[in-house]
């Protein structure tokens, strides 16, 4: 008998309803490309939020959900990662949450994908660059900027060098797509933690700089690009980001600022989610 897996699409999870429904909309599409179950899931937080901010759904996590797969007696599952690439969530905390479960079940089988990038960061998957490409020329167009435009790449930060040089990367492919279509592409950080040991985030994105006229004012907007999937109080409106971008326009560091999507909206996603979950399958058929 064939085997029949579940997927989880897995986010790091947030307290924002906002999140779990993008993450719902995401795994529902996925599921009807694939053909298969998908079940939007988060590693933390999503659980806290009141069910009747989800339209009386409750959100879960992957430890809640694999206990409830034992005793459902479901054996065969695919963790999916909805990250840009090997945060030690996945390669760290999701792999104690599979030893748990296995504990308490040796019958059960767990497979891992890929996340989106790729495990190898230097050589991320080239569709990231071309989704985020795809977004700032829209902004470029919708807002009528010209090719003085000056172009950060934003991610989170992180303790873990792989994902600030999975985030240089990109942002050289994106350079390479965009071509003289901006002024300036520089990859930042929201956020390090302190000392020189994570100085590999740097620049952060409050302390960028960018060149000024003669009569010292910026050249013109500054067009974000967010290296983020989905909405939360980082990457939604209102989130961290903007409070930092809004904090460089009051010090008059720039004259505004516009953001493009967050990459999970764009419809190449699906391809890439799809790609992983074939490659894990096929992987194990191998073995």
């Amino acid at each position: 008998m064939e085997k029949q897996y579940t997927v989880l699409l897995f986010d790091n999870g947030s307290f924002r309803p906002d999140s779990t429904f993008a993450l719902r909309k995401i795994a529902k599409k996925l599921g009807k490309q694939l053909g298969m179950r998908v079940e939007g899931v988060s590693l933390l937080h999503s659980h806290k939020i009141d069910a009747e901010k989800l339209n009386g759904e409750p959100a879960t996590i992957i430890r809640r959900r694999f206990k409830l797969g034992i005793t459902n007696e479901e054996r065969h599952f695919i963790c999916l990662p909805l990250f840009l690439g090997p945060s030690l969530a996945i390669t760290e905390y999701l792999m104690e949450l599979i030893e748990e479960a296995k504990l308490l079940c040796p019958e059960i089988e767990i497979l891992v994908a890929p996340p989106l990038a790729g495990w190898d960061v230097n050589h991320p998957d080239h569709r990231l660059a071309r989704i985020l490409a795809d977004q700032v020329k829209l902004t470029l167009k919708y807002n009528k900027l010209s090719d003085t435009t000056n172009l950060v790449l934003v991610d989170h930060g992180s303790p873990i060098e792989k994902l600030s040089i999975l985030r240089n990367t990109v942002t050289n492919q994106l350079k390479e797509l965009l071509g003289d279509s901006v002024s300036t592409a520089t990859a930042c950080s929201m956020e390090r933690r302190e000392g020189v040991a994570y100085a590999f985030n740097d620049p952060l994105l409050e302390t960028i700089s960018f060149e000024k006229t003669s009569i010292g004012k910026s050249l013109e907007s500054l067009v974000v690009a967010m290296f983020f999937l989905l909405p939360g109080r980082h990457a939604g409106e209102g989130g961290d980001v903007d409070e930092i971008l809004q904090g460089l326009v009051d010090d008059a560091k720039i004259k505004n600022f516009i953001k493009t999507d967050l990459i999970a909206s764009h419809p190449l996603i699906y391809s890439i989610l799809e790609d992983r979950v074939k490659s894990v399958l096929e992987d194990q058929s191998k073995a």
